[in-house]
């Protein structure tokens, strides 16, 4: 009985996992001959580590990818070896390690826009007395490539690197909104298969934020991600390679207004955003 009980503990923790992160599921790949399995189970591993959770075991590894223990133990002693993970004396537990880092490197510095989008994103930041941030999706999330704030506490600040699920964020919604309707609908439709706890919850809300993007030119996002952040978004117009950059806005919802949001907070976003396109020759 108290095996059962932890092996049905584990498969739920294994299940809320894969629908709060959205992970890629090997299964649908069967029959692609092309599609590397293995790598993509490794990298799978790497993406189970957050912010929260930066130390994992092998026990609650296998219980998050659904893996055995025995293929868990080969793919961290191989991760390890090359430097993508390192283990902590401590506790015996992985971390991330330094290689992961140094793939990271050469995206963020061949992205020219986020020299450029600096001062006017800490000038913004300091105005509005919270944080402006640019990202781009990472699967079924947006992840943060580069970040301004004010001194006001955010309590989590954003930061280079944190990931959200798209549904939940103001960010997300504006990556949706600016895509082109056929891609925006097969993105609906993965999100829906897989996360439906995220979508059933959030789907109105999305719909209605894609809504008010083509009247205002915004989306926003009313405590959704963290109950006391409010924030709006603003996509640029997406690059010859069709990938599409967001620039968002939170602020501590104590500190807003009402209607500041909307009515200063949105338009002097999108302002930044037509601005940095400029500059960048993007018209």
């Amino acid at each position: 009985m108290a095996a059962n009980n932890q092996r049905s503990e584990a498969a739920a923790l294994a299940s809320d996992y894969l629908d709060s992160k959205a992970r890629y599921v090997p299964d649908e790949f069967d029959g692609d001959r092309q599609f590397a399995t293995t790598l993509a189970r490794g990298l799978d591993i790497l993406h189970c580590f957050t912010p929260r959770e930066s130390q994992l075991g092998n026990a609650e590894l296998a219980a998050r990818t659904g893996m055995t223990k025995a293929t868990i133990s080969r793919f961290t002693y191989t991760l390890t070896r090359l430097g993508y993970l390192r283990v902590n004396r401590m506790n015996n537990k992985f971390q991330l390690g330094s290689a992961v880092l140094s793939l990271g490197y050469p995206l963020l510095a061949s992205l020219s826009v986020r020299q450029i989008a600096r001062p006017s994103m800490k000038e913004l930041a300091d105005q509005i007395r919270g944080s402006v941030s640019l990202g781009m999706r990472d699967r079924l999330n947006v992840v943060y490539l580069e970040s301004s704030r004010s001194t006001t506490p955010l309590g989590m600040p954003a930061d280079i690197g944190l990931s959200y699920p798209i549904v939940r964020t103001a960010m997300g919604r504006a990556l949706l909104a600016a895509l082109p309707a056929e891609r925006r609908e097969a993105l609906c439709n993965e999100i829906a298969v897989k996360a439906p706890n995220e979508w059933k919850t959030f789907r109105e809300r999305v719909m209605s934020s894609i809504d008010y993007f083509y009247e205002r030119g915004f989306c926003v996002s009313y405590g959704d991600l963290r109950r006391e952040v409010h924030a709006v978004a603003v996509p640029m117009k997406p690059s010859a390679d069709g990938e599409i950059l967001v620039f968002n806005c939170g602020v501590p919802s104590y500190l807003l207004k009402e209607n500041q949001l909307e009515n200063d907070i949105g338009p002097r976003l999108v302002s930044m955003v037509r601005s940095i396109e400029g500059a960048m020759g993007i018209y």
